[in-house]
């Protein structure tokens, strides 16, 4: 019997390349966040770009996922 698909990977798993999302994943010393563009999903991984750079992660690590909207508009500089 196999064990149902986590909600946060099915909608990782269905979401297109280029939506914006927020990743919660598990690191050994506890959770971290990647937030940026969904690149791909597959099997057993997917790879956000985020603004540093390419994530990827284990879709086993995952605990929470959703799209979020674009980013505001950054702030010029100050003189």
């Amino acid at each position: 019997m196999s064990q149902p698909v986590p909600a946060p990977v099915r909608f990782l798993s269905s979401a297109a390349p280029g939506t914006r999302v927020v990743v919660r994943y598990r690191l050994e010393e506890g959770f971290t966040d990647a937030l940026g563009h969904l690149l791909a999903c597959d099997a057993g991984s997917c790879t956000v770009r985020t603004r540093q750079a390419d994530v990827v992660i284990p879709l086993g690590r995952v605990v929470a996922a959703k799209e979020v909207p674009p980013a505001p508009p950054r702030r010029g500089a100050v003189r």
